[in-house]
């Protein structure tokens, strides 16, 4: 874990900690450190591929499937954290490894090698072919190359083969491969005009698989009749196989009448250039659709934000926090999740008086941000119960991705943003040694277009801010949390772990002392 916190920690604490009990802002860093370091994706790879001496190998972890190693192992990735994945994959299949393409983001060994990480980098002379691309996050012409290479490989395999597919966050535009005769530029101008036009990540998804040669189980197709085993990381909220870089090894249903729905719902349908028109002529109808064994594929998820929840919960009981997991979907508008924490550390320190109050209104904001009722009734019960038999400091996790409603032109992500507004949520407890310290982070390590990956803020936030003539409001109303946590104390806020080399979404931190309490 050294790797990852040397970067979280702020070099200020790193000196005192000898001498003073470390601070809630200096915990809730470690329990971030500890959620990034748990979905590392040499760390996951490792916990889901173990070899059992020199011709089995195990997959997803202890009591998983066994697979027949033979020199019969090719592999394939795509996505950010492909890399790392790939990397580890081949230091423990060793010789029975024959050859692999991955397919990762433009510039990313460079990147690697800059910033030490050469933990994550292939071998000088590895069997892997790398292949940059998908420049920006945009699939191009070098990501479709590779994603050519991908198909013809898996194409080539028997049924003596065994198929290693690696999938982590950005693998979509990593593996862009149109189905002839369309061109890449007609499909992304088809699913951008969906986008702008206000379709869902469903229905986004549906017209991909439609248009793909390899999305929605088409790389596990052309592989057949090999075994496939496909090891994800997801970056998607409840971690759904088609979704995530629209599911390559997740066969589903692809039926015209569903396709034209969704094109002519958004206007797109009679505008839709000729070849689109022409493939969508192909599909069969609804009740002919058939689908495909799928016996010999292998889906697991090795990493998630649920994995990093769980790590962040063990650090936090290391560091003398109750620790709750709230939910690893939170999403909707940062406004109604940063009141959604102000309200449970309101309700955790309240009197039993309000608490009644409090509590349905969490409940009702909870519909409104992707948590489940029950699970807003477990976390309130747990702070009543903390509250009351004195258990001492509290550490709600949550986890998801949020979203910002764009007003202005600053720099900032939604994880900074949502660290300001809780930090104002906050305002009424007694700052700054009796007030919740609530951290944002994206184990990503960058939030929106900045160096920082979120912020870590108090009720002492608005104060603070006051006192340097920062108008906390006018900075939120221009979306520049950046400018405004860099100018707050020095920038001693930000968190900024640099080059996390994954991505499982963002993490939501909310420690409450025992001596917490309003005015």
């Amino acid at each position: 874990m050294a790797r990852v916190l040397s970067l979280i920690r702020p070099q200020p604490f790193l000196a005192l900690l000898g001498r003073r009990k470390m601070s809630l802002d200096f915990r809730a860093r470690e329990v971030f450190a500890a959620a990034v370091e748990a979905v590392q994706p040499d760390i996951a790879i490792r916990q889901s591929l173990e070899r059992q001496g020199d011709s089995v190998v195990v997959v997803g972890g202890s009591g998983g499937r066994k697979f027949t190693l033979r020199n019969n192992v090719h592999v394939v990735g795509f996505g950010k954290a492909v890399l790392g994945m790939a990397t580890e994959a081949e230091r423990i299949l060793g010789d029975h490894l024959v050859g692999g393409v991955i397919s990762v983001p433009h510039g990313i060994q460079q990147t690697l090698r800059q910033h030490g990480k050469h933990h994550l980098l292939l071998k000088e002379r590895s069997c892997i072919q790398v292949m940059e691309g998908a420049q920006h996050n945009l699939p191009d012409a070098d990501s479709q190359k590779a994603a050519e290479c991908i198909a013809r490989l898996a194409s080539a395999l028997t049924e003596k083969d065994l198929l290693l597919v690696l999938i982590s966050g950005g693998g979509s535009a990593l593996l862009p491969t149109p189905i002839s005769p369309i061109t890449l530029q007609e499909k992304l101008d088809v699913t951008r005009k969906l986008a702008a036009a206000g379709a869902t990540i469903q229905e986004l998804n549906t017209v991909r698989r439609a248009l793909s040669v390899l999305k929605g189980g088409g790389l596990a197709q052309c592989a057949h009749p090999a075994q496939v085993v496909a090891l994800i990381l997801s970056d998607v909220i409840g971690d759904p196989l088609d979704l995530i870089a629209s599911g390559p090894t997740v066969r589903g249903p692809v039926c015209r009448e569903e396709v034209l729905a969704v094109l002519e719902q958004y206007g797109l349908l009679d505008s839709a250039p000729a070849s689109v028109k022409e493939v969508l002529g192909r599909l069969r109808p609804y009740q002919e659709t058939e689908t495909e064994e799928e016996g010999h594929v292998l889906n697991v998820v090795i990493g998630s934000n649920s994995v990093a929840l769980q790590h962040a919960s063990r650090r936090a009981l290391e560091l003398g926090f109750h620790p709750i997991v709230l939910s690893p979907g939170v999403c909707g508008d940062v406004r109604s999740v940063s009141r959604l924490y102000g309200l449970l550390a309101r309700f955790a320190c309240s009197c039993q008086e309000n608490s009644s109050e409090l509590a349905a209104e969490v409940l009702k904001l909870g519909l409104e941000v992707g948590v489940e009722t029950g699970d807003l009734y477990r976390v309130m019960q747990s702070l009543d119960q903390a509250r009351s038999q004195g258990r001492g400091a509290t550490c709600v996790l949550a986890g998801g991705e949020p979203t910002v409603e764009l007003s202005g032109e600053g720099r900032g992500g939604r994880n900074q943003e949502l660290a300001m507004r809780v930090g104002l949520e906050l305002r009424g407890f007694q700052p700054p040694l009796d007030s919740p310290v609530f951290l944002s982070g994206g184990t990503d390590g960058q939030d929106g277009p900045t160096e920082a990956a979120g912020a870590v803020t108090d009720a002492s936030l608005y104060g603070n801010a006051q006192k340097q003539d920062l108008d906390v409001v006018s900075f939120l109303k221009n979306n520049d949390s950046f400018t405004f946590f860099s100018r707050l104390s020095g920038g001693r806020n930000l968190v900024v772990p640099g080059l996390t080399c994954t991505n499982v979404m963002d993490v939501h931190i909310l420690l409450i002392p025992s001596s917490a309490k309003e005015d």
